[in-house]
C-alpha cells in the first residue's frame, strides 16, 4: 500500500498547499495544520492493477488526491478541490509546473456557485443534527421492546410496564396471541398462578418481536397490547447512530460546543456563513477568494457568540443576495469538461512519455 511518504520519496507530488483554517485566515492557537495535495501514480500502477484514488494518514488532516481523481472534481465543481486550486500564493507548498495546465481562472463558472451554495447547506444540516443530539441525548442503558407497548383499555392506552406493574403482574407469566386483522395488536392473558405456562411477552429481553403462547381453551383475555414497533425500529437505529457519533466525535470541537451553550456546531455554522460569501464573491467579481477579510466576525460565530436563529437568517440573506446577482454575473453558465479532460490527457502523456 502507497503511503505519503511514498509520495514525497518518489517525487509523485505534484501540488502541495496549507488548507483548511490557516488558508482562509481563520486560525487559532489551537487549529490543526491540514494538508491537501495531488500526486500522480507510477507509471506500472497507473497502467497496471494498482490504481489508487487518494492518500490520506490516519488522522485525515494530510490528504492526496490522485491526478485523475482531483481532475474528476474539478469538473464536478466540488468545493473542496477548487479551493485546493485556489489556495493563497503562501499557503502553496509545492506546485508542480504541470499544474499550471488546470488554470482556476478557466474553470470558474455559475454552477459552481450552485456547488458552494449547496455545500453551505450541508454544514446547516450537520449543525441541526448535532443540535438534535445535544438537546436529546440517549441514556447509556438501551430501551427494549417492551418500552414501546402499550395497554388499549377503552378509549386509552397505558405504557405496558408501569401498568403490569400497577396491576402486580411480571412480564414473564403473560401471554400473547395475535388478533386477526389488527396489526401488532394482541391479546394478553396472565397466568394467575405464576406457573410458567405461558411464554412471556419477550422470549428474551432483546428480541426484537414478542413471544406467542399457546393459550387454553376458556381462558379469557386480560387485556389488549399494541406493540409499537416502527417506534422502536426507529429508535434502535437512532441509538446506534448516537453511540457511533458519540464513539467518534471530536472530544475538543465537542466540549466547546457545550461550553457555548448554545446548542449547535458553530464551527460548522461559520462554515456556512464563510462558504455563502465565498459564493457571492465569486458571482459578484468572478474570483475565488478563499482567505476572508472578516476573521473577526467569522471568529465570533465559531465561539457561539450568535444564536442559531440569527446565523440561519443571515444564511437566508446571502443566499437572496447569491440569487440577485446571479442573473448579472459575467461568468461561464457551466465548466468547459472536455478542454479539462483534454488537459488531463496532456499531462499523463508528459509524465509518462
Amino acid at each position: 500500500m502507497m503511503t505519503i511518504k511514498d509520495l514525497h520519496d518518489q517525487h509523485l507530488i505534484l501540488f502541495k498547499a496549507v488548507t483548511g483554517s490557516k488558508a482562509y485566515g481563520l486560525d487559532t492557537a489551537l487549529s490543526d495544520t491540514d494538508i491537501k495535495g495531488v500526486f500522480y501514480l507510477p507509471k506500472h500502477d497507473f497502467f497496471g492493477l494498482g490504481y489508487i484514488p487518494q492518500i490520506s494518514n490516519e488522522t485525515n488532516d494530510e490528504v492526496y488526491y490522485e491526478l485523475g481523481r482531483f481532475v474528476e472534481l474539478l469538473s464536478k465543481n466540488n468545493p473542496t478541490a477548487m479551493e485546493l486550486l485556489a489556495s493563497p500564493v503562501d499557503c502553496v507548498l509545492e506546485r508542480h509546473p504541470l499544474m499550471g495546465s488546470f488554470e482556476l481562472h478557466e474553470l470558474l463558472n455559475k454552477e459552481l456557485v450552485e456547488s458552494f451554495v449547496q455545500y453551505a447547506l450541508q454544514q446547516v444540516r450537520k449543525a441541526k443534527g448535532l443540535n438534535k443530539k445535544i438537546n436529546n441525548p440517549h441514556s447509556a442503558e438501551r430501551k427494549t421492546l417492551l418500552d414501546f407497548a402499550y395497554v388499549l383499555q377503552g378509549s386509552a392506552s397505558y405504557p405496558m410496564v408501569p401498568w403490569l406493574r400497577d396491576q402486580h403482574m411480571h412480564p414473564q407469566f403473560c401471554g400473547l396471541t395475535k388478533l386477526n386483522h389488527s396489526k401488532n395488536v394482541y391479546a394478553l392473558y396472565y397466568d394467575r398462578h405464576e406457573d410458567g405456562i405461558y411464554r412471556g411477552i419477550l422470549a428474551k429481553i432483546e428480541s426484537q418481536e414478542v413471544a406467542l403462547s399457546a393459550i387454553p381453551k376458556g381462558e379469557e383475555a386480560v387485556t389488549l397490547l399494541f406493540v409499537n414497533h416502527e417506534a422502536y425500529s426507529s429508535y434502535c437505529k437512532d441509538y446506534l447512530a448516537y453511540r457511533e457519533w458519540e464513539k467518534k466525535r471530536n472530544a475538543q470541537r465537542y466540549a466547546r460546543t457545550m461550553a457555548h451553550g448554545r446548542g449547535y456546531d458553530a464551527k460548522n455554522m461559520m462554515h456556512t456563513i464563510r462558504l455563502l460569501e465565498v459564493a457571492k464573491d465569486l458571482v459578484a467579481t468572478g474570483e475565488l477568494l478563499i482567505k476572508r477579510t472578516n476573521r473577526t466576525e467569522l471568529l465570533e460565530i465559531k465561539s457561539g457568540k450568535w444564536t442559531y436563529e440569527q446565523l440561519c437568517d443571515q444564511a437566508e440573506v446571502l443566499q437572496t443576495e447569491i440569487a440577485d446577482l446571479y442573473p448579472k454575473s459575467s461568468l461561464p453558465e457551466s465548466l468547459d469538461s472536455n478542454k479539462l479532460l483534454q488537459s488531463l490527457v496532456q499531462v499523463r502523456e508528459i509524465l509518462y512519455g
